[in-house]
């Protein structure tokens, strides 16, 4: 008998009938004689509209409520699933994060897992039960209370169930047939991809693909989980996360296996974007020793976390060179704030900020052994009349800067010119990617 972790998002239980064709999928899982645990997201757009109700009685809500509040979506979810798939005929146990044994530090609405202690999931198994669990939260040891995990925390929550619980597979369900090259809302003719490395995922996630969170990317790939994403909208199959060296190896599943050996990563496997950074520009700083890890000393101070660094050639006139960064929109004026207040103890003259910018990232394992990779990616860029403002590049990734109102331009061009395009037009089931 094979355990597996299913994981539904909002989209897949927005309302009664998307429950209940879910209950089904469900129930079909168990007959094939396979034990069964669920985590779910709360409905539709309920988290959304917690967090705008909080926001119109208090204008700064207290964290500890506000988790309090949140936590409340997932609950309703997982009660109604239960009781949806109780009316098909099977025993079927709803539990909370804590109930679940999801144990977490004290950080209030991004908390973090520190342990798993599933034993009464394990109990009800062992009954012959179907177990749901509240995606998004857990539970603090020290302060007894609940916890939040953060946007996609539920794609976390059902990867730590599997890793926990020792899983064969990890589905995790959405609205979309599986990873795709690119975002199919704005590349119709993204291709979908039936196998990605989790290297090649983690890169993909951390640049702006939303179908997985990079956590959940993160501990699937610390912990040995496989993941399958796929459609709760039918029955197709969709793309396998793997780890490349355990899939070699023959340790996984034999869903991960390899049928002839060892195989080449395609030289690209996605084209990512993201509108979610900005950009800040430290003008005239001393080019001297010192000055850029007094920089980011301030930076690290208010935890922001930086994307892209740039420094600038210093003129020989001044001696003044100036250093830009990217990190996320949220965090631009702590940032620009603590940078002000030692302005006089740095030196430099003064800060510029830019959140209309965007990134888009190339991302391929087969980077590493094909050449021109580059060439073809500024070129392209260069033929539509884009122009770059910042490069990054890792061992299977290429990333660069551009305006925010060419992203989507540069994402199709690119995707283009790396032979990325699919014959007919992807499918969205509910218009949202997740």
């Amino acid at each position: 008998m094979s355990l597996i972790v299913q994981k539904y998002g909002g989209s897949s239980v927005a309302d009664a009938e998307s429950i209940k064709r879910v209950a089904k999928r469900i129930v079909e899982t168990r007959k094939a004689g396979n034990e069964v645990v669920v985590a779910v997201s709360a409905m539709g757009d309920t988290t959304d509209e917690l967090l705008d109700l909080a926001h119109e009685v208090a204008p700064i809500p207290v964290p500890r409520e506000m988790d309090m509040l949140l936590s409340a979506g997932e609950r309703i979810s997982m009660a109604l699933l239960a009781m949806a798939i109780e009316s098909l005929g099977h025993d079927a146990r709803s539990f909370t994060g804590s109930q679940a044994g999801m144990i977490t530090d004290a950080r209030h609405g991004a908390a973090r897992i520190v342990d798993v202690t599933p034993v009464r999931l394990r109990e009800a198994l062992d009954e012959g039960a179907i177990v749901i669990v509240a995606g998004f939260q857990g539970f603090n040891r020290d302060t007894k209370d609940i916890t939040t995990l953060g946007r996609g925390g539920s794609d976390t929550t059902a990867v730590a169930l599997a890793a926990a619980l020792d899983a064969d597979i990890c589905e995790i369900y959405t609205d979309v047939d599986g990873i795709f090259t690119a975002d199919p809302r704005v590349v119709p003719k993204a291709s979908k991809i039936d196998r990605i490395t989790s290297e090649e995922m983690l890169e993909l996630a951390a640049n702006g693909a939303k179908v997985l969170y990079i956590r959940a990317v993160e501990y699937a790939r610390r912990h040995g989980v496989t993941l399958h994403v796929r459609s709760s909208f039918n029955n197709n199959e969709g793309t396998i996360v793997y780890n490349p060296t355990e899939a070699e190896s023959g340790t996984p599943s034999t869903t991960t296996e390899r049928s002839e050996g060892a195989v080449e990563e395609p030289m690209i496997a996605g084209v990512a974007t993201d509108l979610s950074e900005a950009k800040i520009t430290v003008v005239g700083v001393p080019d001297i020793p010192g000055k850029a890890a007094q920089i980011f000393t301030i930076v690290a101070k208010t935890g922001a976390n930086i994307d892209m660094i740039v420094q600038n050639v210093s003129a020989a006139s001044t001696g003044l060179t100036d250093i830009s960064f990217t990190l996320p929109k949220s965090e631009g004026q702590g940032v620009l704030t603590a940078l002000r207040a030692e302005q006089d103890e740095v030196g430099f003259v003064g800060l510029q900020y830019d959140d209309q910018i965007g990134k888009l990232a190339l991302v391929g394992a087969g980077m590493r052994t094909n050449a021109g990779v580059s060439a073809k990616l500024f070129t392209a860029l260069f033929e539509a009349g884009i122009n770059i403002e910042m490069i990054s590049t890792s061992e299977i990734r290429i990333s660069v800067v551009t305006r925010a109102d060419t992203i989507n331009d540069a994402l199709r061009v690119v995707h283009t010119a790396f032979g990325l395009d699919a014959a007919e037009e992807a499918v969205v089931h509910a218009g949202t990617g997740r």
